[in-house]
């Protein structure tokens, strides 16, 4: 690999503003060239374990400071919690039944994505780590993709030119790839596009080397909703399967050998160099011999799965963290900070014992809601907050502006760009969520749903119920309303909401009914 690093820049390159001289002699502004974008993207990374958002579980520095150094946004949503639809959504500003992936289909490589219109003007575009779309990407000049869901350990790319494998921990291997790139963006005159999406923290949750026995000494605090009982919700909350108490597995989730084939089920052990083997196995061997000799029952043994689950993860979230740092600071280094937009967000939100959960799906605030933080020092206020409602859909509209190119009018979300810049716009009060997936695996029932500033209305239309949350008062969503009378006009309002949205983004009544009678027949 190529590592030339880059010893001149030019001006243009580090966005600086240059002085010329008008007619009348007087020096003024030329207009910045069009900004470089890096768009990191983590898989399944929860607002809660993020430190600007107020973690109370661990510390995210490499991710404060884009916050620090640019905006947050408290209130910015997934349109369908799992990762290759939300990733299709964030790419085409589409919302799922628009760009058709509903679920784990392939998407359709000849739509309109970002990357495509920002290469077709201009920008050089570089993709390494995660995609997850069922085809080879299409809109970069360079790919190295994860096959599928990718491996932590060593893992496999799939390129151009064939698949490889790199040895070394995927987080650290994949921002390899993704600073060699930057370094070969030579071109003072041609802007750039990196995305470099992560494999952490996804399940399950296997932390490199140097992290094994990072939080090995300390106790996470437990979330209030950790024993949920599911009352006061409609019945798929309490049909889930995807509690840490029933449904994590002991050797693929939680690294114990109990009745099953542990180095398999483990997902990644047989991957392992030697070397990376005995760390392992050093960190892990005590642990599982002390659970082995004592072995906790009831909720002692729903305790100890949550901080063994908690701990990897927040390992996994670690990994993450430096490597969004190492990318910051090439930035400085080379004088590429200004004019250079950086984004990092999740594909969607995700439970850290939250109702006893982990995984997502759910319309619940956990899974719908996912960080997003953003810094261009060239174009965005320092520090500042975001508040208003914003959705994955409206990432590539907001991207497009930036960079000065006109959104298609089949993307539907909204240039994020004026609330950016602190101008006072007409914004949504409302956002449209769908989950298609069949309830498979983790056991959610398909649904869609409507979210004020203040209310939640979510309709499980497989078995015809209805939820109703009023967010100020119930922030956790434990009791839901919709049969209360004192909300029945908070109703009328949500329901004609809906339907107003489902208008706006051209949502068929026939596509649920499809749905249900492929369900149906399964």
């Amino acid at each position: 690999m190529n590592y030339t690093k880059l010893t001149t820049l030019g001006l243009c390159s580090m966005g600086i503003v240059t002085p010329a001289l008008s007619k009348n002699g007087q020096a003024e502004k030329k207009p910045n060239r069009r900004p470089n974008i890096i768009f990191m993207m983590s898989d399944d990374h929860a607002y809660q374990a993020i430190s600007a958002y107020g973690s109370i579980v661990n510390k995210t520095p490499n991710i404060d400071r884009i916050a620090n150094d640019g905006a947050i946004f408290t209130h910015n949503y997934c349109a369908n919690s799992i990762s290759t639809p939300s990733r299709a959504c964030a790419l085409t500003g589409k919302h799922s039944h628009k760009n058709g992936v509903l679920t784990w289909d392939a998407i359709d490589t000849a739509q309109v994505t970002f990357p495509k219109l920002l290469r077709s003007n201009g920008y050089r575009t570089g993709i390494f780590g995660k995609w997850h779309l069922g085809s080879n990407p299409a809109g970069f000049d360079e790919w190295m993709v994860y096959p599928g869901q990718g491996s932590y350990y060593n893992p496999d790319y799939l390129t151009a030119k064939g698949p490889v494998q790199i040895e070394g921990y995927s987080e650290e291997v994949t921002t390899d790839l993704a600073l060699d790139f930057l370094k070969r963006q030579s071109n003072p005159d041609q802007p750039f596009l990196l995305v470099c999406n992560f494999k952490a923290p996804h399940r399950s949750w296997m932390p490199g080397p140097k992290y094994l026995t990072m939080y090995a000494n300390d106790t996470i605090p437990e979330p209030e909703t950790l024993f949920d009982d599911y009352s006061d919700r409609a019945t798929p909350a309490s049909q889930h399967k995807m509690g840490i108490d029933k449904h994590m597995h002991m050797g693929y989730d939680l690294k114990v050998p109990m009745g099953e084939d542990y180095w398999d089920k483990v997902g990644g052990y047989e991957r392992m160099t030697p070397a990376q083997k005995e760390a392992w196995n050093k960190a892990y061997g005590p642990e599982i011999y002390k659970f082995l000799i004592e072995r906790p029952k009831g909720k002692d043994l729903v305790r100890w799965k949550y901080q063994h689950y908690m701990k990897d993860y927040l390992r996994c979230v670690a990994a993450v963290d430096d490597n969004i740092g190492r990318i910051l600071d090439y930035l400085k280094e080379n004088n590429l900070e200004e004019n250079t937009i950086v984004v990092y967000c999740a594909d969607q939100g995700f439970y850290l014992g939250e109702h006893g959960w982990f995984d997502k799906r759910w319309m619940y605030e956990e899974s719908f809601r996912m960080p997003l933080l953003m810094r261009w020092p060239n174009g965005i206020k320092k520090g500042i907050t975001i508040d208003q409602l914003t959705q994955n859909i409206d990432f590539a509209p907001t991207l497009l502006e930036a960079a000065g190119i006109k959104a298609p009018k089949e993307m539907q979300g909204k240039s994020m760009l004026p609330l950016l810049e602190g101008k006072k716009v007409k914004w949504r009060d409302a956002l449209y969520y769908h989950y298609y997936d069949h309830i498979g695996e983790h056991g959610v029932a398909r649904h869609y749903g409507v979210r004020t500033d203040r209310y939640k209305l979510i309709h499980y239309y497989t078995t015809n119920e209805w939820e109703l949350f009023d967010l100020d008062k119930d922030p956790k969503e434990m009791h839901s309303q919709y049969s209360n009378p004192a909300y029945a006009d908070v109703k009328k309002m949500l329901l004609k909401k809906l339907e107003q949205l489902k208008v706006e983004y051209k949502i068929p009544d026939s596509l649920t009914k499809e749905l249900m009678e492929k369900f149906d027949k399964k």
